[in-house]
């Protein structure tokens, strides 16, 4: 019996993350460029993108991180997108669709804008640019090394926690579907469709609960494993997924939540 010992080792491949400046989408784009790959961010402002490049850049990891710019709101936005991908890379290995965003209200004063901004992105956008890059992840795709579509979906699309975020937890839900469904049908493509769905990390769209430590401390211990995640968390799912060992695995939600995404409440007949 022979194992790799290069299991998680992506040197040679290529990734887009979508929204990787930031957040997650910073978190698994440091871990696929630690694995070795090559790893295009996009994101609405290249600024955004140059910094996150460099920061990584500068850690010497075995991959690098080439930054530009797209916008992903609109059908032309996202055709913009493979086209600049296109011109600059032959192959697809990986794609993140990390793109989001979010809106919070409380469930009487939840605006109808709310939805259709978040859906757009979240699924709409997803689904589009998986569909126009799918040629090219196919071409770069052998039967015994699929290529890698990873969706970030989220706890809230798991079980019914809509903490004023109703579109959001929706938009996560449809993304857990959506993965499941383009696992299916683009297995005989040699595509692999997964999803993390994550419980509280530190980013941008949890600053209002988490910025500080204060609300940090007070929302681990709500979480089963009694702390939020870490960017290592993130990148370690990324890097399973996208080598060798997650090679024969399709339509899965790999939880990343600390335990949310079983967490009942306290126990009915158990003692206080």
């Amino acid at each position: 019996m022979m194992i790799s010992n290069n299991l998680f080792s992506l040197e040679s491949k290529t990734a887009l993350v979508t929204g990787g400046s930031t957040g997650l989408g910073l978190m698994a784009t440091a871990g696929l460029a630690a694995a070795g790959a090559k790893v295009f961010i996009v994101s609405r402002k290249l600024e955004n993108c140059e910094k996150a490049a460099n920061k990584i850049n500068n850690c010497n990891f075995k991959g690098q991180v080439v930054p530009f710019k797209g916008d992903l709101s609109s059908e032309a936005g996202i055709s913009n997108i493979v086209n600049e991908l296109h011109k600059k890379n032959s192959e697809l290995h990986v794609l993140v669709n990390n793109a989001g965003r979010t809106w919070g209200s409380n469930f009487g004063s939840f605006p109808y804008d709310a939805w259709e901004k978040v859906l757009n992105l979240n699924v709409s956008a997803l689904f589009h640019l998986t569909q126009k890059l799918v040629p090219l992840l196919a071409a770069s795709a052998e039967r015994d090394s699929p290529t890698r579509v990873i969706n970030i979906g989220s706890v809230m699309g798991e079980v019914p926690m809509g903490d004023g975020a109703y579109s959001y937890a929706a938009s996560k839900s449809a993304v857990h579907h959506i993965t499941k469904i383009l696992a299916k049908e683009l297995a005989e493509k040699n595509i692999t469709v997964n999803a993390l769905s994550p419980g509280p990390f530190q980013s941008n769209m949890t600053d209002f609960a988490i910025g500080d430590p204060k609300g940090s401390t007070r929302v681990s211990k709500r979480v089963p494993l009694k702390r939020i995640g870490q960017t290592e968390d993130i990148a370690a799912s990324i890097q399973f997924l996208c080598g060798r060992g997650g090679s024969y695995i399709t339509g899965a939600i790999l939880p990343v939540s600390g335990g949310i995404n079983v967490s009942t409440g306290p126990s009915i007949f158990g003692e206080d």
